[in-house]
Formats: structure tokens, C-alpha cells, sequence
């Protein structure tokens, strides 16, 4: 992540490493913006049940037409199902991935009334809104992190930003303004000289910074940590940001369950307020921490809704899958 330091840290399974190229930024986009306005009209006007049956022929096309993601979809699913994935497991993780940002045309457009949508964790959200602190929420390419944004713009008062790539963020904003421009969410462009100073501001002002901490750029650290039976190159630049802010860092996720059914899910993760202090872990030992009980969270999820994961690459490279 830029702006963060960059020296290895201690305590890890591997040292830090930085990938020649991130397969996910060079991915090009397979669709554009005359197509995506297309699809919120003809969703918006014909109704979510029209618009979801379009979305299986759109599965099919992806799944038939896109080997590359289809093998990483299939090693995925291998690892998170503990079995070899069947086709139909292929199926299913690309109509979810259809159909949660099907949703998001909705979502945005405040039709909650669609959606059966639960909650946990909401407690961990309120205390810390009660003490006027802000904390970093570190969520993955899973689920729906729109219907985490939709829960949030129902709570008087809840201030939530995100902090993203600036490629990744005039694309979202440019496709939220197509579609309802009231709801364009506050963004922080990573790779900006005042990323952190604007970080900073807005946890002082209590609001919560959402990160989507499953991936980096190619010349970002990474540190490898099991997950889902092999180690996982999982980004240490969000955790070092945590440390340097001295920041909570809650875990969030949107579970996607299939029909109109979604689970918010919030757990805690780490409390870096308390660095320095005596007896307190070393930078180094609480970022550790952090990073292990961050994957942790991110296994369950997987393990308990694994088509929500939308990483269409080789995520693990060539580390192969733990006997099944």
C-alpha cells in the first residue's frame, strides 16, 4: 500500500515479498460503461426477478469464455469446498458474483425493502461510534461490501469512507454517479501524497475507513499466511497503516446467501491504540497478530459462503492445494 513503511517485519511464516506483476490490476475490464447502464435500466424499469434471469446468461458466457478465470475460480473452490470443484460450483461462484452486483443497482437506489438483510457483530460498530473514535474496517473482495455501505446510510450520524486505488475509485465513482448520484460514497485515493494525513483527519472524526485488505499492487509487500491450506500472499501494507494510525481494525464482510439474502458480518480483529505501552506486544508481534486473525475471519467466511469470494486469479500462484 503506498505511503506505508516498508521494511520486513518480524514473526511471519515467510518473509515479505514483492510479485513482478499483480494479475488483478492488469486484468482489462470486460465490460463498459454504455453496457453497465444498460443493464441498471433494463433492472431498475423490468424488475430485479427480469433482471436476475439475464444474469444467468451472463454466467454462462463468463464461465464458457474466460478459461483463465475459470482455472482459478476451479483451484479456489477446490480449497474452500475440501473437495475437487465440480462445474456447477464454477457456475454458482460467478452468478454470485453476477448477482451481488445486480444487487448493488438496488442497493443504491435504497430499495432495502427487496433485500432480508442481518446483521452481527453491530455491536462492535456502536461502542465505537459512542466513544467518537473511528476505526479502519478491513474487508476482502467478497460478497457485497454494498450492502455494508446500505446498512451504514440507515444509521443517523455513521460517517463511513473508503479507502481505494485511484484507477479502482474514478471507476466507481463514475459508475455511481451513472446510477444515483446522492449515493456516491466519500473516497480516499491510495498512492496520494495526503492518503494518510486524510486517513488520519477523518478516524479523528470518528468516522469508520473501509480497505478492502485482499490485495495490493505489484510493488507492494506481501507476507504469506495460511489460508485455506496453503500460504496466501496477503498484503501487509493495510496492517502497517493500522499500526502507524494506531487504529481499531474491525473485520467486515457481506455474506451473499443466495436469493435476497444477506448477512453483514462484523468481528474484531486488532487494537493498535496501545502500542508502546508496557507490556504490550512490539509493532511487529501486533501486526502479526493482526494479519493472522484478519485471515482467520477471511477462512471462515470462505469455508461458510465459498462462491463469495471474487478473486478471478491465481490468488495462491503455484502453491498447491493441501491434501484433501
Amino acid at each position: 500500500m503506498s505511503g506505508s513503511p516498508t521494511a520486513p517485519e518480524q514473526g511471519t511464516e515467510h518473509p515479505a515479498e514483492r510479485p513482478a506483476t499483480a494479475d488483478w490490476a492488469q486484468r482489462p475490464e470486460r465490460s463498459n460503461m454504455a453496457m453497465l447502464r444498460l443493464m441498471a435500466w433494463l433492472s431498475l424499469h423490468l424488475g430485479r426477478p427480469t433482471g436476475r434471469v439475464l444474469l444467468h446468461l451472463i454466467a454462462a458466457y463468463f464461465v464458457a469464455f474466460a478459461p483463465a478465470a475459470r482455472r482459478a475460480s476451479r483451484d479456489y473452490l477446490g480449497r474452500a469446498l475440501g473437495r475437487r470443484a465440480r462445474l456447477t460450483d464454477g457456475y454458482r461462484h460467478v452468478f454470485s458474483f453476477a448477482a451481488t452486483i445486480h444487487d448493488r443497482l438496488y442497493l443504491l437506489k435504497d430499495r432495502f425493502e427487496l433485500f432480508d438483510i442481518r446483521i452481527e457483530g453491530a455491536e462492535l460498530i456502536h461502542d465505537q461510534t459512542a466513544r467518537g473514535r473511528g476505526a479502519l474496517l478491513f474487508g476482502a473482495h467478497f460478497g457485497s461490501f454494498e450492502v455494508i455501505r446500505a446498512v451504514g446510510r440507515n444509521q443517523p450520524g455513521l460517517q463511513i469512507a473508503l479507502a481505494m486505488y485511484e484507477d479502482n475509485a474514478r471507476k466507481i465513482n463514475t459508475l455511481l454517479s451513472a446510477i444515483n448520484p446522492a449515493a456516491r460514497p466519500e473516497v480516499i485515493g491510495l498512492g496520494r501524497l495526503d492518503a494518510m494525513l486524510r486517513i488520519r483527519q477523518r478516524l479523528a472524526d470518528g468516522a469508520l475507513v473501509g480497505v478492502l485488505a485482499d490485495r495490493s499492487l505489484d510493488d507492494d509487500a506481501r507476507v504469506h499466511l495460511p489460508l485455506l491450506g496453503s500460504p496466501a500472499p496477503l498484503p501487509l501494507g493495510p496492517f502497517r497503516m493500522a499500526a502507524m494510525l494506531r487504529a481499531r481494525v474491525i473485520f467486515m464482510a457481506g455474506l451473499y446467501h443466495g436469493g435476497n439474502r444477506y448477512t453483514v458480518r462484523f468481528l474484531p480483529i486488532a487494537d493498535f491504540a496501545g502500542l508502546g505501552e508496557p507490556g504490550a506486544p512490539t509493532r511487529d508481534e501486533a501486526i502479526h497478530a493482526a494479519m493472522q486473525a484478519y485471515a482467520a475471519a477471511l477462512e471462515t467466511c470462505c469455508r461458510e459462503a465459498p462462491s463469495n469470494w471474487f478473486n478471478f486469479f491465481p490468488f495462491w500462484g503455484d502453491a498447491p492445494q493441501a491434501p484433501q
